[in-house]
């Protein structure tokens, strides 16, 4: 068992964000930060069998793409 889990978290360009552990294959997504948050821990809940084995720190890498024109 981890004590942590790091989901990797990219903002839609249709609105929204999303979520997807490292490791493992859970992949959520949300159209708000806290839905997506209740949505990772509901996800959670579903990958692991017992409720014991769900790391207790969740770890959220925020990614945010820019696009910079040199010119």
């Amino acid at each position: 068992m981890d004590k942590e889990i790091i989901f990797v978290i990219d903002e839609d360009p249709e609105g929204g964000f999303t979520a997807k552990a490292l490791g493992l294959s859970i992949f959520t997504q949300g159209d708000t930060m806290q839905e997506l948050k209740n949505n990772i821990k509901d996800a959670l809940a579903c990958h692991f069998d017992e409720e014991s084995d769900i790391p207790k720190v969740i770890r959220l890498h925020m990614v945010k793409e820019e696009v910079l024109a040199y010119a």
